[in-house]
């Protein structure tokens, strides 16, 4: 049976990446470019939750990660489901380790469902690239990327260098151009980092990941990259997939 991931995604930004990886992951094996879904390969199914105000600030961060924002959009997703994974870093991390946990706790709880968040998606893929020391180029301001760092480095993860470019809504990341979030990712980069994550999901990225890779010269973790694999593990589907970045190699 093919495996149904449900993506709870908020608002509008860059959602156009979950298609392009579907079809990624649906292609025939030796065949190249972008294939339309359904040649049996796994399904991410997206529902847009309420984002009352589109906002890199603590407050607005908060709202949208509710609970009830949440379960509104799992009752959206329909089922059957295999996993559900809540596809906001920031409105995850923003309630901190303890704060997550109990999120994705009450999200797999409605879904009846294996669930996670991007947050804790940042934290396995490291844990299986063996990953613990990295740079962490943010979209975000400096006080929202500094409590990423935080739940990152209770992940067991250390920060090397932070970088924060300052955008106040997930409508402008999303319309950041190619050259432009492949030089922020070799910009962020530090000697000594074993990894550059780049954790907003309003980052269109899919479809750049082995260029991402390949200009920084060390894996790029990336938020809707991430967020898929995760999906997929939580599924019990975990098999290479080219063109997909480090963590799908």
């Amino acid at each position: 049976m093919t495996p149904t991931i449900g993506i709870l995604y908020p608002g509008y930004s860059a959602e156009d990446d979950y298609p392009r990886a579907e079809a990624l992951l649906t292609r025939p094996a030796g065949s190249a470019g972008f294939h339309p879904p359904g040649l049996g390969g796994p399904r991410l199914r997206l529902v847009h939750t309420e984002m009352r105000e589109d906002a890199h600030r603590v407050d607005a961060l908060l709202d949208i990660g509710g609970d009830d924002v949440l379960a509104d959009g799992v009752k959206a997703l329909g089922a059957p489901l295999d996993a559900v994974i809540w596809a906001c870093t920031s409105g995850s991390f923003v309630f901190g380790w303890d704060g997550a946990n109990a999120q994705v706790e009450a999200l797999g709880a409605v879904a009846g469902v294996p669930a996670s968040s991007t947050s804790f998606a940042f934290v396995d893929a490291c844990a299986r690239l063996g990953i613990t020391r990295v740079a962490v180029g943010a979209t975000y301001p400096d006080d929202v990327a500094e409590r990423f760092v935080a739940f990152l480095a209770a992940g067991g993860v250390e920060v090397l260098s932070l970088s924060a470019k300052g955008i106040i809504t997930a409508a402008e990341v999303g319309t950041l151009p190619r050259e432009t979030v492949l030089e922020f990712a070799a910009a962020a980069d530090h000697p000594d980092a074993q990894a550059v994550l780049l954790p907003d999901t309003a980052l269109h990225t899919i479809g750049l990941l082995d260029e991402l890779d390949a200009r920084v010269g060390k894996p790029v973790l990336t938020a809707n990259q991430v967020s898929i694999w995760q999906g997929l593990r939580l599924a019990g589907v975990d098999a290479p997939n080219p063109g997909l970045g480090a963590v799908f190699a």
